[in-house]
């Protein structure tokens, strides 16, 4: 049964880019959108890029990945008894291949790869009629307050550093 991500995210319209979730799953999210050119920032983003022949950017694609991600982060968050707002960490192997138009309906799927404390490693893609636009690997952390945000390699774990001969 389709739920809206409002319940689950900060975000919110003009930059909430996810219309509904479609399924989800312990490892993995789906959600769907229609990019209305009528619709606030739509109009705006299609005004400007690539006029006469608007294309939606992929950052804002790769923006779709992470609000999925982030919905998907927060229901493991909560059983896991886990707090914080989902940010966006990392991406790699951002691989754009069939442009997205005003008035598509794309398809948003993030999965979970591996858990390290906070941080969710995880691949996502983003589909139109079934094909492939965009996908990526990426990771989302628990930031605990907007501040901490600030400083995020608090919350994106690295490989340890080698200790100092003291």
């Amino acid at each position: 049964m389709p739920t809206g991500p409002e319940t689950v995210l900060p975000h919110r319209p003009p930059f909430l880019l996810l219309d509904e979730i479609v399924e989800e799953s312990e490892s993995h999210v789906l959600a769907r959108t229609i990019l209305r050119p009528d619709d606030e920032l739509w109009s705006r983003v299609y005004a400007g890029h690539y006029p006469g022949n608007p294309i939606t950017p992929g950052v804002l694609l790769c923006e779709m990945l992470f609000q999925a991600a982030a919905v998907l982060a927060c229901r493991l968050a909560r059983r896991l008894g886990l707090s914080g707002t989902p940010v966006a960490t990392r991406i790699q192997e951002a691989k754009f291949r069939t442009p997205v138009r005003p008035g598509d309906r794309v398809d948003i799927r993030a999965e979970l790869a591996e858990r390290l404390a906070n941080a969710f490693f995880m691949r996502g893609s983003v589909k139109k009629n079934g094909r492939l636009a965009a996908e990526a690997r990426f990771a989302v952390a628990l930031a605990k307050t907007a501040a901490a945000a600030d400083n995020l390699d608090r919350f994106s774990p690295s490989p340890p550093k080698a200790a100092e001969n003291a």
